[in-house]
């Protein structure tokens, strides 16, 4: 039987594939209809297998999360056949930098040295709306089913199955597939149920971040397309997020420990002190507004016999950088990728432990420590002296001059990439009895 190529990059299953399609997996169950759960369940759908995507509240995430996809992220949307929408309701930033206080240059990047076409550039689009896209896809699918108000409270398996017991308004249920993918956040129900309620091994930093949506032109202060501060008291980013010029993230530093509504009260009193302009609330619309903890955390392992861990409920990082959002939509193509090999008879169940081994490890070797680094050069360093003493500003200041460097540094996040087919045998296995 010939496996085309086509089928690896996640393109729709053809007839050659239909007797690989008959011996593979009937059906994954993922928990967590947010962004990685629905891109997941999207890449499975188009191959023709049975998913149930199971979300414990009745709708989606409406909350102004991470915005910027760097280029694995925007390989697994183009996978997964949604990227047009995403560039269609978002746009493809250009520039990137760093300032002081005063608005004065530290050091920059600039994606516009790709070309408009190029099918990694980065792409910025708010979380909320690619949960939209994502779902309106998902729906074109007859092998896809998302199920609301489904709250998991159990979990179990065998040699065949794994099944989870889930509460929904007409009582308890139980769900069962082949594998079943923890795609439920950092609070992950999934990972708590497998290896324990404090099991999430890392810290959170003492530090919060408050994020904004707001409506403000920064243009007018020089503002590129993301700006990040450094300072020791007021680091913040200020970030377009929009094709609208006028919509931007702001994200600020704040101080641990108070509740929702206390920094709900101090924000125009923080925006006046870090942003320019000495802005009054009548300067600008606030659309949306969260506190966040910051949290560089990651489970003992991704996988235990037939259940798996994906993004955020294997793993999460402070969002400076954007490591968390594009690791994790990294994690859900490699993991496409070792279910499909199985699917196909590529692979046994043990390509599922080279996952677990190899994301846990670029976690560690990759994520944790430059997101801790991205998070460390807005506060730790004298902002008069960062352009000559930071070794990756003065990596900026070179490819100012050298464009092939510039070029490395916006496709940088590749190394979140890791190709899984080479673990795939030549010959598919025979049918499974």
């Amino acid at each position: 039987m010939t496996i085309n190529n086509a089928h690896i990059n996640g393109e729709a299953t053809t007839a050659s594939s239909s007797a690989a399609a008959g011996s593979g997996l009937s059906k994954v169950v993922v928990v967590g209809a947010g962004p990685s759960g629905l891109l997941l369940s999207i890449l499975l759908a188009k191959q023709g297998i049975n998913v149930e995507l199971l979300e414990a509240t009745n709708k989606l995430d409406e909350q102004p999360r991470a915005a910027h996809y760097a280029s694995p992220a925007v390989y697994e949307l183009r996978r997964a056949g949604v990227i047009d929408d995403v560039i269609e309701k978002g746009f493809k930033p250009s520039t990137f930098c760093w300032r002081k206080a005063d608005g004065s240059l530290i050091a920059g990047m600039r994606f516009d040295v790709l070309p408009e076409d190029h099918p990694e550039r980065m792409v910025v689009l708010p979380l909320d709306c690619l949960g939209k896209i994502l779902y309106a896809h998902l729906q074109r699918y007859a092998t896809a089913t998302v199920k609301w108000g489904h709250r998991v409270v159990d979990i179990g398996q065998d040699s065949n199955k794994a099944w989870v017991h889930v509460e929904t308004a007409s009582g308890r249920v139980k769900v069962e597939g082949d594998y079943v993918i923890g795609a439920d956040g950092a609070n992950s129900t999934i990972r708590k149920c497998l290896f324990g309620p404090n099991s999430f091994e890392g810290e959170t930093l003492d530090a919060a971040i408050v994020a904004t949506n707001v409506y403000h032109d920064f243009t007018k202060y020089g503002y590129w397309d993301t700006n990040y501060i450094v300072h020791p008291k007021n680091w913040h980013m200020v970030a377009r997020i929009s094709r609208d010029d006028h919509l931007y993230r702001v994200t600020y530093s704040e101080v641990p420990g108070l509740t929702a509504e206390e920094y709900k009260k101090r924000q125009p009193m923080r925006y006046k002190e870090i942003l320019p302009g000495n802005l009054e609330p009548g300067d600008y619309k606030i659309t949306n507004i969260s506190p966040y903890k910051l949290q560089q955390r990651c489970a003992p392992s991704f996988r235990q016999g037939r259940f798996l861990l994906v993004a955020d409920a294997a793993h999460v990082c402070n969002p400076f950088g954007g490591l968390g959002l594009t690791g994790g939509i990294a994690d859900v193509g490699s993991l496409f990728d070792c279910l499909m090999g199985i699917h196909r008879g590529l692979a046994d169940d043990s390509i599922l432990d080279k996952y677990a081994e190899i994301r846990r490890k670029i976690y560690f070797d990759i994520i944790d420590p430059m997101s801790r680094e991205n998070f460390r050069r807005l506060w730790d360093q004298d902002p008069d002296r960062a352009s000559e003493n930071d070794e990756f500003f003065q990596i900026c200041h070179k490819a100012e001059k050298d464009t092939e460097l510039a070029k490395e540094l916006a496709l940088g996040l590749n190394v979140l990439r890791y190709d899984f087919t080479q673990f795939y045998r030549k010959q598919p296995l025979s049918p499974r009895i």
